[in-house]
């Protein structure tokens, strides 16, 4: 794939995907795409962006329900579009999807790790079960998609791997300990793999990594939470935004992207002054998740099981925390 420089420029500027040229929109049509954590949120809504400029689509999650459904909205937007039931964090079911995709496809253009798991507390009051299981979907799983994409790019001479990190690839979040730890270890993996690309003379093999802030996706429904609060975050951003990013780099790779201005924000901070930036988010992270979130149970989400809620692209957070400050203020 190419890198136009005014694509590239935006992108870079205004932390949005620049909006794809005709003859980039024309150039999808036909590539395959693989993304994990396809049953909600980004993953989601990147397999309906792409297949409206009629890529195909393999759509990789533990719910075949929920990736038949995303399926055949794809279908109907004119992708093509194959579901392979996938736990990323079991080697094996990741070979397959490889093996499956490029069976009914012939090749893979873009492999997108986009799945992901989290656990909201105080570090040692979550279960120790429950922080491995973050590592084995986040990183393990990074690990397994990132392997078999590289060795079947390799084989084709291009391709190209976007992995998602998050803003708390470089400010880690009190009380999101695992989850940041996988999302460094996301950022060390894109920056140690691109420079065995160059020095290994694979111009055409790609590697991106996306930095979002917490966007309103169905993750915080999906969360393991022993924080005895609801899931909160401040100034969420839209899903959408994040799509764009994702369906751009993808399509005009950089090595990493931040997407939107607060990410861009935080990551200028984290450059500039490290320990204020962690110190700062600690304490917004303190005053949002244990000052003023209002009670919630314990539970391990959807970390050892899929759980049926939360299938859709937006989840509706921005809207529940503003209800419960309003809720908190007597309003």
């Amino acid at each position: 794939m190419k890198f136009p420089i005014l694509p590239l420029l935006t992108a870079q500027l205004t932390g949005r995907a620049a909006v794809l040229s005709a003859n980039a929109r024309a150039a999808v049509a036909g590539k395959t795409y693989v993304i994990t954590g396809a049953s909600s949120g980004f993953g989601k809504g990147v397999a309906l962006e792409l297949a409206a400029m009629r890529a195909n689509v393999v759509l990789a999650a533990r719910r075949t329900g929920a990736l038949d459904a995303v399926a055949a909205e794809a279908t109907a937007k004119g992708g093509n579009a194959l579901v392979v039931t996938t736990d990323v964090s079991r080697q094996e079911e990741v070979q397959r999807l490889l093996d499956t995709a490029v069976a009914r496809f012939g090749r893979v253009d873009v492999w997108i790790n986009n799945a992901a798991a989290g656990a909201i507390g105080v570090f040692d009051t979550i279960p120790v079960e429950d922080h491995a299981r973050v590592v084995d979907v986040n990183l393990k799983g990074l690990i397994y998609g990132s392997h078999v994409a590289l060795r079947q790019f390799r084989k084709q001479g291009a391709g190209t791997l976007v992995n998602m990190g998050s803003v708390e690839s470089v400010v880690p979040q009190a009380y999101h300990t695992s989850y940041s730890v996988t999302k460094a270890a996301t950022l060390a993996l894109g920056r140690a793999l691109n420079e065995e690309l160059r020095l290994t003379g694979a111009r055409n093999i790609k590697v991106a990594t996306v930095l979002p802030w917490a966007a309103d996706t169905p993750f915080f429904t999906h969360a393991a939470n022993y924080s005895g609060g609801t899931p909160r975050m401040p100034l969420m951003d839209e899903p959408g935004k994040v799509v764009d990013a994702i369906v751009g780099v993808s399509v005009h790779p950089q090595e990493e992207l931040a997407a939107g201005w607060k990410a861009k924000a935080a990551c200028a901070g984290a450059r500039l002054s490290p320990d204020l930036a962690n110190r700062f988010a600690g304490n917004v992270m303190h005053h949002y998740q244990f000052d003023t979130a209002p009670p919630a149970p314990v539970t391990d989400g959807s970390l050892h099981r899929a759980m049926l809620e939360g299938t859709g692209i937006d989840d509706g957070h921005r809207d529940r925390i503003e209800r419960e400050n309003a809720a908190r203020r007597g309003n």
